[in-house]
């Protein structure tokens, strides 16, 4: 069998509904690369939400975060590594419109980069409840230039901040919601997706497009699955996404679905 190239997303599809990965997927995947074959997280995830299940499955290879927008090796230089950002004017001209927008919550990311507005009241999302001095958004704590922007919208101001990032850089951001109760968006770089990702891997490894194999389970693993050679969908996965995969996992995220499909698909 040809070597292939593994990519799995996190939530709904490696993790559990608890948000862990079990014993029987770590040994799975470990079985899997024990073959020769090469094991990648690609995932919509920061890198401070990674590192402990990139740890516990045992990897010591890249891994895709933020949806495509970075890639790197947590563990060691790599030369493929990558990030696409947004320019720290554009959060603080976001910031200065908050009010007429609708933002009660607004965070700023990258691979060592976690700043927020302000404390959120409840949990939402991954917004922190407390904050110190040096994680609020200021001109100060933010030095760089972010990879994401996580916002919590008032639900009737949705339209009005939509309209306000495509008119002043639709050329250059793209706006992706969370979906859920909480109007939560993501704002990243035009046309950058978990794709972008799986095409540097596979430039990486020298694996071709045909002997990728993708997991995912909502709209952000569209492009993934659509790219590799087999794209599979969970079967608790969005309908959309389960229409337009090759194949679907006989068990969902709960039911080590992403395992017993490995297993089955090589005979371990």
């Amino acid at each position: 069998m040809d070597k292939k190239l593994i990519a799995i997303d996190l939530d709904g599809t490696t993790l559990n509904n608890n948000s862990e990965v079990s014993q029987k997927t770590v040994n799975t995947l470990n079985k899997v690369m024990d073959l020769g074959h090469v094991v990648n997280i690609v995932t919509g995830r920061p890198p401070r939400l990674v590192t402990d299940i990139y740890n516990e499955i045992g990897l010591d290879n890249p891994l895709i975060s933020f949806n495509g927008s970075l890639g790197y090796n947590p563990l060691a230089k790599w030369n493929h590594a990558y990030e696409y950002n947004i320019e720290k004017d554009v959060v603080f001209d976001i910031l200065n419109h908050a009010d007429e927008l609708g933002i009660n919550l607004m965070a700023v990311e990258g691979k060592q980069l976690f700043l927020a507005n302000r404390e959120a009241d409840d949990e939402i999302g991954f917004f922190p409840t407390h904050l110190a001095p040096e994680e609020f958004i200021t001109e100060e704590n933010l030095t760089e230039d972010p990879v994401c922007l996580t916002l919590q919208i008032s639900p009737d101001k949705m339209s009005k901040f939509v309209d306000y990032i495509n008119d002043n850089y639709g050329d250059t951001l793209q706006i992706s919601p969370w979906g859920g109760p909480d109007s939560i968006v993501e704002l990243a770089a035009k046309d950058i997706s978990k794709k972008t990702g799986l095409e540097v891997l596979s430039d990486y490894y020298g694996i071709s497009q045909d002997n990728i194999i993708a997991f995912g389970d909502e709209f952000n693993d569209e492009t993934m699955l659509k790219y590799a050679g087999l794209g599979v969908a969970m079967k608790n996965g969005q309908p959309k996404i389960k229409a337009l995969a090759d194949d679907i996992t006989e068990y969902d995220n709960d039911q080590n679905g992403l395992a017993r499909y490995l297993e089955k698909y090589f005979e371990i």
